[in-house]
C-alpha cells in the first residue's frame, strides 16, 4: 500500500464515524502541535488545517467557541482576526496529558497504591473529581474510593487544587498485604481492562498498515504527514488516558498496551519532521509563523532526532 493511500483510508474512516467530534480533534491539534510552540494560533490557520480532516469552517468556529466556554481556550481580537490560546487551566490540563501521552509506560512498581477517599464531597464534586482523575488513570474502587498504583503526585495535587477539593479529599498511600490474586481480578473490573485491551488492539490494527507503508521512506506530503500524526495521537490518547499503567503483575495475559505504545512511538518518529514542516508553513500567530517548539518537545517518546538528521536519512534511502 502506498503511504498516501494509507493516509486517505485513515481520513475516510475518520469522516465516516457517526459522531464526528471536531472539538476533540482540535484539542489534539493544540496539544500536539500548538502548545509546544507557544499555545496561540490564528483562527484562520486552524480552519485551514482542519479542512484536511473534512471539518467545515462553521464546525471549527462552533467547536472553538465551546472550548472557550469550557475553559480550555481564550480568544483575542487583533484587527479583524481572532487568535486562540490556551487558558492557564487549559495549559495545566495539557501538561498533565502530555506527560502521559509521550512518555514510556511505567514498568517498575513498588507495590504501593494511592487512594483518594471522597466521602466528604457532595455528589456533584465527587463526579467532577472522578472525571478528572479518570484522565489521570484512576479507577473507581468503590463509591467513595478512587485508586491508582503509581500516579504523578504533582498531577494529583494540581487536580485537587483546580477543583477546589484539596481540603475535603483524603489521600492515602498503602500496600496490598494479602489477597494479591483477588486484587488482580478487582483491578481488571475496576479499570475495565478487557475493554482497554480491545481498544489498544484496534489502535494497532488501524495504524500498523500505515507504518508498514512508510518503511523508512515516508513519500508523503507534509500535509498528509500532519494529518496522520494528528489522528495517531488522537486515537492513542483516547485509550492511553484511561489506562492506569498497571504493573505487569496486575495485567491480563497478552496485554496489547505495550505494542500500541511501540507502534505510536515508531510512527510518530517517522512523521514528526514532515508534519512540523506543514505546521510552520500553514499556522500563524499575530507575530507571524508559530515559534520553534520547546526543548521538552524533543524529548517526546524517548527523544526525537533533529530534523536535519531525519532529512539526511530520507535522502540516503532514496
Amino acid at each position: 500500500m502506498k503511504p498516501e493511500t494509507a493516509c486517505r483510508r485513515l481520513v475516510n474512516e475518520f469522516r465516516s464515524r457517526p459522531t464526528l467530534r471536531a472539538g476533540s480533534l482540535i484539542t489534539t491539534v493544540f496539544g500536539d502541535a500548538i502548545a509546544p510552540r507557544g499555545g496561540t494560533v490564528w483562527l484562520g490557520s486552524l480552519i485551514n488545517v482542519m479542512a484536511g480532516f473534512g471539518i467545515s469552517e462553521r464546525l471549527v468556529r462552533t467547536s472553538a467557541f465551546r472550548l472557550v466556554r469550557d475553559g480550555w481556550l481564550q480568544s483575542e481580537q487583533v484587527g479583524r482576526r481572532s487568535y486562540y490560546s490556551l487558558t492557564a487551566e487549559g495549559r495545566e490540563r495539557f501538561d498533565q496529558a502530555t506527560h502521559r501521552i509521550y512518555s514510556m509506560p511505567t514498568t517498575k512498581w513498588n507495590g504501593e497504591w494511592t487512594l483518594l477517599l471522597t466521602n466528604a464531597l457532595d455528589s456533584e464534586s465527587r463526579e467532577a473529581l472522578r472525571k478528572e482523575c479518570g484522565w489521570l488513570g484512576f479507577g473507581i474502587l468503590s463509591s467513595d474510593v478512587l485508586a491508582h498504583p503509581s500516579p504523578q503526585s504533582e498531577d494529583v495535587d494540581a487536580t485537587l487544587t483546580r477543583l477546589d477539593v484539596a481540603d475535603a479529599v483524603v489521600v492515602v498511600h498503602g500496600r496490598t498485604l494479602q489477597g494479591a490474586a483477588s486484587m488482580r481480578e478487582l483491578t481488571r473490573d475496576c479499570w475495565r481492562l478487557d475493554d482497554l485491551d480491545q481498544r489498544y488492539g484496534e489502535f494497532v490494527d488501524r495504524f500498523r498498515p500505515v507504518l508498514r507503508a512508510l518503511s523508512g521512506r515516508p513519500q508523503l506530503s507534509d500535509q498528509s504527514a500532519f494529518i496522520v500524526r494528528t489522528l495517531l495521537i488522537q486515537e492513542y490518547r483516547k485509550v492511553l488516558l484511561r489506562d492506569p499503567w498497571l504493573p505487569a503483575e496486575l495485567l491480563p495475559g497478552g496485554w496489547r498496551g505495550g505494542a500500541a505504545y511501540q507502534l505510536c512511538r515508531n510512527l510518530y518518529r517517522e512523521l514528526y519532521a514532515l508534519a512540523d514542516t506543514y505546521v510552520e508553513r500553514v499556522m500563524e500567530t499575530a507575530d507571524g509563523p508559530l515559534p520553534p517548539p520547546s526543548r521538552a518537545y524533543r524529548q517526546r517518546f524517548g527523544g526525537l532526532k533533529s530534523r536535519a538528521s531525519v532529512t539526511t536519512e530520507y535522502a540516503a534511502n532514496g
